[in-house]
């Protein structure tokens, strides 16, 4: 047989018919091998016969075919002493194959050629499938000791990952063996894969001998040197993969075995020895190279789904293109976690890349056709994204600096957005291509682009969600943006959209996506953040930050902020909880030495608004501790301020013991009986608070807490109000008017909250001098208007009162004139004060001419759309729509469909609101321009003009309160009318002289 096998190979070899050449091919594949005593030989035989020149017809391409179940058959010999001769046979038909498959995919269009190609493409399927055995048969010889057959293997390899990068990208143009091929190359990928895998160990094994040993010997150089030549094999296998995975994403990710086969492949090598590939591996590229895919997806997304705006994304659609994406952030993520030092080198591209993924999902969110992509999105790519960021966070190798600097890349503060910048993105994000704009923006760019700004937002609550997994370190980090979270919350994009929108988020199981508000997801997201923090170093860091922004100036954040107290007190411990409350409560007693308790935006009222805030949603004993910190009794001077604080801003008194609210209660009544005692003979200084009047505020407080009446309030209150009436129509001082309106304001809801006032005799001193001070003093009325709410709540309950209708009796024509007076007010929120006590008021009283109430001129009795006309008849109709308004506000719960209507209102009231907005910055902008630098200087002949006139209205005032009763109440009142609108106009021309 081996006689045979000899004769037949030298008769092929000096046969000149191919044709012949074939024939005794196949005969020679169908010896057996294990008789052939020179079996190298034999295989060196068959790399010179194999014809390695242009292939000009079909004839060569046969010949090449025959040799190859030959080469398979002595391949699976596995003989030591062959590897070489198949080595060098490999590279020879590997680069014969690449030329011929450039050919023959230039020439398939030419009918004649078609059989040649077919025979071609089953040689090349034959031999990719011979390639694959090659390498395992290879991974089965070891190469330490032989530098020669290290570089052999290098070349072999590089042909094969050669030839297989060329049949990805022209396989698909042979539609009948793209299948096979693709399953082929596929094989050769995992044999490259699974042979540098063999070399592993010993490429341990040498590079940890040389470290050990030192370069002393040439034993150990060589080792050094097969260490060297078998790390390169390695890299070169990394790079081309890599590279191979870029071509398969090519296709629109129709190669999905290919491209996850080339990328596992990347992993699985650069695992193989982190220390010896760092030096010969550029990660930074991979990494790079993972992250285009991810943004060239998501572009090639945003295109396809901008032109179809109508359309709904399907889940199924959605899936095809977020699918990918998880695939690259995986492998993305494997790869920063084995290189994070490398890694660091393009942490501005990876935060650049994170960022578009939120933006993207943000966008979607918003869009109502992308409602189920966006789902899709929250469940395939939040966490991988977030655990793309951990991975680098959490590296050890990594310097707490260079953390921050990833994070301050990712969550970047105001100052970075110039200004010229930030109006250009805040108008390009109302566009349709916006997102399409977005996802282009290089890394530079999108750290200045305002757009991107809740975008920011939303991947922040992501990573406080997922931050279980987050190392000390990282923790510490991210608690240290937490500031930049709540300046980011208070511009009008963010905190607008935080307050509206939706966001999806999986449940608590992780299995199903709910919607749900982006306010509260934040709020969740805060809390998971914290119980995280409650056992880590970085909660001294949490909280500072919460004591910082407890009296946070922006709506929005102090709310946020006082939930995350909240949330903390409800958990915390009894004795963290009272230790707490006491320094919150020594510190708003040092506030109350400078600031007044009456002033809403004071520190002292700051701080008593979010101590009230905390004990409402805590437990009940923090207010009995808190009551007996700040009480009347306490030993500090200014003690009661605070309290009186603490009372204006809703102090939860129904929390205290019954013994110690009675108490609480107790002391109010008897502060207030105290002052107003005394307010005839020294007002100034009738109580122990620093606040003139502060008894009168602090019961006004109470009854508003309590929401019952007090029945030790008794006439002498009345007689109070018309003693602090009467000084305030007499006094001078504008400092003293001012406060004693204040008073009165306060006083008028105490009596509207004692309904047994309003039977006592001396209502009728307090309705008449009522009357008097807001009709007929009417020149002081500017000091009157923040207390008309007050008058309406006080005229609400008259419906007690009793009142003979008759236009002789002088306390129901003063009743009238003050509704006749407040029914005509055109303030929005009057109207609403008025017409609500009015409508209370008609619900209860015994009256029967309830139209002697309403005067001809009322509000709502004008016609909206002249706003001249006025019927009583209308405003009947609209008091009677305005109360079932209010009764069905209270009583019904809105259906979806009304919410949904009610949201797009807002929303075109927004756009409406903002256009206006838009409109008259634009126009202030051009009259700034026209107008001098210089502070305009009125003519003093206006001055004096101006101040004439007040004069004048004053002694108009003087002239109708002496006018004769004998004068016709028409006359009268027609009048009183027109000296209102006088009054009205001439208040405006002060306000204008007095701005400029």
């Amino acid at each position: 047989m081996a006689n045979n096998a000899m004769r037949i190979l030298e008769e092929i070899k000096s046969s000149d018919l191919i044709e012949n050449r074939v024939q005794l091919l196949t005969q020679l594949a169908q010896l057996d091998t294990q008789e052939n005593p020179d079996v190298p030989s034999f295989v060196q035989s068959l790399t010179t016969l194999w014809e390695d020149t242009t292939c000009l017809d079909v004839s060569q391409c046969l010949l090449n075919k025959a040799i190859l179940p030959v080469a398979s058959k002595y391949l699976a010999l596995n003989r030591l002493d062959c590897s070489q001769y198949f080595l060098a046979f490999g590279i020879k038909v590997s680069q014969w194959c690449a030329k011929h498959l450039y050919m023959s995919v230039m020439s398939m269009e030419e009918s004649q050629e078609e059989e040649h190609s077919n025979i071609f493409f089953q040689l090349l399927l034959d031999y990719l499938r011979f390639s694959a055995l090659s390498f395992t048969a290879i991974g089965k010889i070891c190469f330490t000791s032989d530098e020669a057959s290290a570089v052999t293997v290098h070349k072999f390899v590089l042909e094969q990952l050669n030839l297989t990068k060329e049949v990805i990208l022209n396989a698909k143009k042979v539609e009948s063996f793209s299948s096979e091929i693709f399953k082929a190359v596929q094989g050769v990928i995992d044999s490259i894969v699974r042979l540098c895998k063999d070399f592993s160990p010993t490429v341990n094994q040498c590079v940890n001998e040389t470290k050990t040993n030192g370069s002393v010997g040439t034993a150990r150089m060589e080792e050094g040197n097969t260490a060297c030549n078998l790390v390169s094999i390695i890299t070169l296998g990394i790079k081309s993969l890599s590279e191979l995975g870029m071509l398969a994403a090519r296709d629109g990710g129709n190669l999905v075995t290919i491209l996850n086969t080339s990328w596992k492949g990347v992993i699985t090598l650069l695992q193989i020895d982190k220390q010896a590939l760092a030096s010969t591996v550029d990660v930074g590229e991979i990494i790079l190279k993972l992250l285009s895919l991810i943004k060239e997806s998501l572009r090639f997304a945003a295109e396809a789904w901008s032109c179809s705006l109508k359309e709904n994304i399907t889940a199924a659609e959605a899936k095809r293109v977020f699918l990918p994406v998880k695939f690259y952030l995986i492998n993305a993520v494997k790869v920063v976690a084995l290189f994070p030092t490398q890694a660091s080198m393009v942490f501005k591209d990876i935060a650049h890349c994170i960022l578009m993924i939120s933006a993207f999902k943000v966008s979607l969110s918003q869009q109502t056709h992308g409602k189920y992509a966006s789902e899709v999105m929250t469940d395939l790519l939040e966490k991988t994204t977030v655990d793309l960021l951990s991975a680098l966070l959490n590296a050890g190798e990594i310097t707490q600096e260079c953390r921050l600097t990833l994070l301050d890349s990712l969550f970047v503060d105001e100052q970075c957005f110039p200004a010229q910048v930030c109006n250009k993105q805040s108008h390009d994000s109302q566009t349709k291509s916006s997102l399409v704009d977005i996802l282009s923006l290089s890394v530079e760019s999108a750290t200045s682009a305002r757009g991107l700004l809740l975008a920011r937002v939303v991947l922040f609550q992501s990573v406080m969600r997922y931050s279980s997994e987050l190392e000390e370190d990282a923790k510490l980090a991210v608690t240290r943006k937490l500031q930049w979270l709540l300046d980011m919350l208070t511009e009008e994009e963010v905190y607008t959209s935080v307050l509206s929108s939706q966001l999806p988020m999986a449940d608590g199981s992780g299995k199903t996506i709910i919607w749900e508000s982006m306010f509260s997801a934040l709020l969740l997201s805060l809390k998971t953040f914290m119980i995280i923090l409650s056992t880590s170093p970085a909660w001294e860091e949490l909280e500072t930050l919460l004591l910082k922004n407890l009296l946070h100036p922006h709506f929005l954040c102090w709310q946020i902020v006082m939930e995350l107290w909240c949330f903390w007190v409800r958990h915390a411990t009894e004795d963290m909880r009272a230790n707490m409350i006491d320094k919150l409560c020594v510190f708003m007693i040092s506030m109350s030495t400078s600031d007044t308790p009456l002033c809403p935006e004071s520190v002292l009222r700051r701080t008593a608004k979010s101590i009230c805030f905390l004990l409402t949603h805590s437990p009940k004993s923090l207010t009995a501790q808190v009551y007996k910190n700040i009480s009347t009794e306490s030993r500090s001077e200014s003690a009661p301020d605070a309290y009186l604080a603490l009372l204006l801003e809703g102090f939860p008194l129904n929390f205290l013991p019954d013994r110690m609210k009675n108490d609480a209660k107790k002391q109010v009544v008897t502060d207030f009986f105290h002052f107003i005692e005394n307010f005839s003979v020294k007002p100034s200084n009738s109580s122990r608070y620093s606040v003139q009047g502060a008894p009168v505020f602090a019961l006004s407080a109470c009854l508003g807490i309590l929401k019952t009446s007090i029945p030790e309030i008794d006439s002498k209150t009345l007689k109070f109000a018309v003693a602090l009436i009467q000084k305030l129509r007499n006094s001078k001082d504008e400092t003293i008017r001012d406060r004693y309106t204040e008073i009165l304001s306060e006083t008028l809801s105490i009596i509207s909250r004692s309904e047994q006032l309003y039977t006592c005799q001396e209502m009728d001193n307090v309705i008449t001098e009522l009357q008097r001070l807001f009709i007929s003093e009417t020149g002081n009325s500017d000091h009157l208007h923040k207390s008309k709410p007050s008058l309406a709540l006080f005229l609400s309950g008259l419906s007690k009162y009793e009142m003979s209708e008759t236009e002789t009796c002088p306390k129901s024509q003063a009743v009238w004139e003050l509704y006749h007076m407040l029914l005509k007010k055109r303030h929005w929120a009057l109207v609403h004060h008025a017409v609500t006590a009015f409508g209370y008021f008609c619900a209860r009283t015994s009256c029967s001419e309830l139209w002697r109430f309403v005067p001809d001129d009322a509000t709502l009795a004008f016609d909206i759309a002249s706003g001249k006309e006025a019927k009583t008849e209308r405003f009947m109709s609209e008091l009677k729509m305005f109360l079932e308004k209010e009764q069905a506000l209270l009583s019904i719960t809105p259906s979806q469909e009304e919410l949904e209507l009610l949201s797009k209102e807002g929303t075109k009231v927004k756009a409406t609101v903002q256009k206006l907005l838009e409109g008259r910055k634009q126009q202030r902008s051009m009259e700034v321009e026209k107008q001098s630098n210089k502070r305009r200087k009125l003519p003093e002949g206006i001055c004096r003009g101006v101040e004439l006139l007040q004069k004048g209205m004053k002694r108009i005032n003087e002239g109708l309160s002496e006018m004769s009763s004998d004068e016709s109440k028409d006359f009268q009142k027609s009048l009183l009318n027109q000296f209102s609108c006088l009054e009205d106009l001439v208040s405006h021309l002060v306000s204008l002289a007095a701005s400029e």
